[in-house]
């Protein structure tokens, strides 16, 4: 009796520790985050939408830290289309986030429109907004208490408990973004700003807005001597180039870069970047996080194009490699939709990475 009255204090403890780890207003969190950003560009700038010039539909999903039970799961699906006629992006992204152990669970929905403003034949600006509703929510399946444990062993002899406790806590808001793209035929530079309206993102009917993220990415394109792929009457010209690039995102009191490059030799593209801000400590640390690999395979067609992604976040950070890191995969599929009848018009196309 005196351990399972034991234990069950415990369980209380570890309840309690994780309603004010996850549940408390004052807790202010980061948005997800995807290594592989040019890769979900819907969820890097609502700018960028439509900014194939076609249809483009794409996957995102990464697991951080899956060695500990304070991981954190996140997927994106996104659809855009490029309306020539109307020099407009519209687009749709859905975004499912897990985070730890209570599985503090938030999906958002976003519509995205962008326009396209050409100052010259060499310069171009991309304005974009998003709409987007958020729920969150707290699934508390994976807890475990007391009364399901034998008091000898430790072990699990129940999958149901007798504890009361609340299971609906739940909180649904708007949430309104922007987002603006300066580019040239080699050169990029982006802003976005996101939860502009800094909605109350408690779900304990609490306040608690969420911060404001700024994220100003950006890079430029060199292009080597193409290759070749295919042979005889299927030759086809292959990509060869190098793109240095960046990302920089402030929320709250959370700063974070990656930095850089992605090499191309068509259909391999490689990439390798760190992220941390190292002039910039955090409780005494240096604020470096992670050193990111890539390993992606491109397919570009005349009128469509097939990207698969992988890539790994090594830990650089005192979590250790321990935590295993990061695994992220990307799809990307991206197809015309134009009337065939219709002569082409010159576009002035954003070089921004596929990965």
């Amino acid at each position: 009796m005196v351990q399972t009255d034991f234990l069950l204090r415990m369980r209380r403890v570890v309840l309690l520790l994780t309603l004010l780890g996850v549940l408390l207003p004052e807790v202010q969190a980061q948005d997800p985050q995807f290594s592989q950003f040019y890769a979900a560009p819907l969820y890097l700038n609502p700018a960028l939408t439509g900014s194939t010039g076609q249809a483009r539909a794409g996957i995102n999903y990464r697991n951080q830290w899956p060695a500990i039970d304070a991981n954190f799961t996140t997927m994106s699906a996104y659809f855009d289309y490029f309306i020539e006629d109307k020099r407009s992006g519209v687009g749709m992204i859905i975004t499912r986030d897990v985070e730890g152990l209570a599985d503090l669970r938030s999906i958002s929905v976003g519509l995205q429109y962008s326009y396209e403003i050409t100052f010259s034949k060499n310069l171009g600006f991309r304005p974009g907004v998003q709409v987007a509703v958020f729920d969150r929510n707290v699934n508390f399946n994976k807890l475990t208490f007391g009364d399901q444990f034998d008091p000898v062993t430790g072990t699990i002899i129940s999958s149901s408990t007798a504890e009361q406790f609340r299971t609906d806590y739940r909180k649904t808001f708007v949430d309104l973004s922007l987002g603006g793209v300066f580019f040239t035929k080699y050169a990029w530079l982006g802003i976005a700003g996101f939860h502009l309206n800094t909605p109350n993102q408690s779900i304990i009917d609490e306040d608690s807005p969420l911060p404001m993220k700024v994220a100003l990415h950006g890079g430029f394109k060199y292009y080597l001597r193409p290759g070749v792929k295919g042979t005889g009457i299927y030759a086809q010209t292959a990509e060869r180039s190098i793109s240095p690039a960046f990302q920089y995102r402030h929320q709250g009191q959370f700063d974070q870069m990656d930095l850089g490059l992605y090499f191309t030799t068509e259909p391999l593209v490689l990439g390798l970047w760190y992220r941390g801000v190292p002039f910039k400590t955090v409780a005494n640390y240096m604020n470096n996080e992670s050193i990111v690999f890539l390993l992606g395979f491109t397919n570009i067609g005349s009128k469509q194009a097939l990207n698969i992604g992988y890539s790994y976040d090594y830990t650089i950070s005192k979590l250790g490699a321990g935590s295993g890191g990061a695994h992220e995969f990307s799809m990307v599929y991206t197809w015309s939709m134009r009337d065939p009848r219709k002569p082409p018009r010159d576009k002035l196309i954003i070089p921004c990475p596929d990965f």
